[in-house]
């Protein structure tokens, strides 16, 4: 090879390693990621409230960063965060402008336009924090605040259009539709943003449960306080607020109230209409707690509704033949019926009619696994959450631990618990065939009623009707047509403890439970009371 050759050569791959020297020094020195990267995952951190990443993404890494987020949340009522990250602009600093859109407990979104600053930190893009990150008007030492114009309230109405919650109604009709008065710190602890203390709200039934729906959304200001002049910098409108339509209806709720005003002893009378499962009235004596629909009671007699549905589900028929007992001994429990009483061999029908307690503890331990009764008091609404607009308590009906419990379970007393709303909604399915999830605010979506099965309920409205025709209820003075269930709850301790009187049942398209604490007997105490509802209707 000759020198001039290697002179060239030499001189090719010097260029050569120059050039890559180069760009291994460019490689070396280049900023590692993309401005709009680290703002993507910086907006990503902030809509899930990850301040921690958020540090790690910005330079120098602010302490002070997840204070004005925290301000803006709380002072907001900030439900959720969307932010969305635009074009990279040119030039120095870099920037990344980008949409938040922040969904507000008071309703509605505020949306803005905002934009974050990238900087070389280290050969890493970081955010350049301010507060300016956090919306581009806000400034350190300002903070965020709402301000609201709250639009005319709807009102709590009657299944005909007729206002229920103004002054003049019933106190339990007042139970139901609740009252307004002024928010307390606790109201505004619960309700949040922008509600503040002495707003009007609701107190207690379907004003508190549907306070968002009654109150309407606030036309609502966004602005900066702090450092200088109060400046406005973001507004949403406000709606009015809407009705809440019940189904109560006022001459049933009258009739109800009528019939138990004059107790002496506290009592509650609850009706429904078969149907839908629609509560069309619900009467407490005396007023201040809501027994109709929170009380629970051992449900007594009444019960043996649904003992009877398992049983007939068994195979036992109205006409079959059972011996009631004066008492029956189960599980080392002496079981007795009321008084001593004591029929001998009689059809199950009957027996149902007399309220036979000996037959029930007997035919159920007999008959039945405990598993068995627990799904079809689960069938008849026990164990299942109740929620008809306002507060309701469910039934109760545990697994027995033994037979003796078992026994006592079969007719009502022990462990099981039920509400006079219960009890109704019992009376119900049996009219109607399906047990349905009783409800008071109407045109809200319901869980499915739960079918029965037609042979059971087939089996169980003549028994029931026979309870009005020629057993505990005969001499009570209800209508032709009424069927039901007499209930003489136990209660306390004692030889003799004292009893709540209970009777359900149901009338057409009419069904309905009434408790009188401590009554008596169901026969003598509820069912007259019944009986005079009934009548007035």
């Amino acid at each position: 090879m000759g020198r001039g050759r290697l002179v060239t050569l030499a001189v090719v791959v010097a260029a050569v390693l120059l050039v890559l020297g180069g760009a291994g020094v460019f490689w070396v020195l280049r900023t590692e990621g993309s401005p709009r990267q680290v703002a993507a995952d910086f907006l990503a951190a902030w809509q899930k409230g990850d301040f921690p990443a958020m540090r790690r993404l910005s330079a120098g890494s602010p302490a002070d960063l997840a204070a004005p987020y925290i301000q803006m949340n709380g002072a907001l009522g900030v439900t959720a965060v969307r932010v969305r990250p635009g074009v990279v602009t040119s030039g120095s600093p870099r920037k990344v402008p980008f949409t938040a859109a922040l969904t507000l407990r008071s309703g509605g979104t505020w949306t803005y336009q905002g934009e974050l600053a990238l900087t070389d930190k280290g050969r890493h893009w970081r955010v350049a924090w301010t507060p300016a990150a956090v919306h581009p008007r806000l400034a350190p030492g300002q903070r965020l605040a709402l301000t609201a114009t709250w639009p005319s309230r709807g009102h709590v109405v009657a299944a005909d259009g007729s206002r229920i919650d103004g002054p003049g109604v019933s106190g339990s009709v007042q139970q139901l539709a609740g009252v307004l008065g002024p928010a307390t710190d606790t109201d505004v602890r619960r309700l949040g943003p922008p509600y503040k203390k002495g707003d009007q709200v609701g107190h207690g039934g379907l004003q508190q449960e549907m306070e968002h729906r009654l109150a309407g959304m606030p036309a609502t200001g966004i602005r900066l306080v702090g450092g200088g002049p109060a400046e406005d910098i973001g507004r949403i409108a406000g709606s009015n607020g809407a009705d809440v339509r019940t189904s109560l209806d006022p001459k049933v709720q009258s009739a109800a109230a009528k019939a138990i005003t004059r107790q002496k002893k506290p009592a509650a009378l609850v009706a429904l209409r078969p149907s839908t499962g629609e509560i069309l009235a619900a009467a407490n004596q005396p007023g201040g707690f809501s027994r109709a629909l929170m009380g629970q009671y051992p449900p007594g007699s009444t019960f043996k509704v649904v003992t009877s549905a398992a049983l007939l589900s068994a195979g036992l028929r109205p006409a079959d033949s059972v011996t009631c007992t004066k008492t029956a001994n189960i599980g080392g429990r002496s079981f007795r019926n009321f008084e001593g009483e004591e029929f001998g061999a009689l059809d199950f029908l009957t027996a149902f009619a007399h309220s036979c307690n000996t037959v029930f503890a007997t035919e159920a331990t007999r008959r039945l696994k405990a598993a068995q009764l627990v799904k079809t008091a689960r069938d008849f609404g026990f164990g299942i959450p109740i929620t008809p607009g306002v507060p309701a308590a469910r039934g109760v009906f545990p697994q027995p631990k033994d037979d003796a419990e078992f026994a006592a379970a079969s007719f009502g007393q022990g462990r099981v618990l039920a509400s006079p709303l219960i009890m109704a909604a019992v009376a119900a399915a049996v009219k109607d065939g399906t047990w349905r999830p009783p409800a008071l605010v109407t045109g809200e979506q319901r869980p499915p009623g739960r079918p029965l099965d037609a042979a059971v309920t087939s089996g169980l409205r003549p028994m029931m009707a026979a309870v009005v025709t020629k057993g505990t209820a005969k001499d009570a003075g209800l209508p032709a047509g009424t069927a039901g269930k007499t209930g003489t709850a136990e209660f306390g301790t004692g030889a003799k403890p004292p009893t709540h009187a209970w009777f359900i049942g149901y009338r057409g398209d009419l069904a309905f439970a009434v408790i009188v604490e401590g009554g008596g007997t169901g026969g003598s105490a509820a069912a007259p009371l019944a009986a005079a509802f009934l009548r007035s209707l």
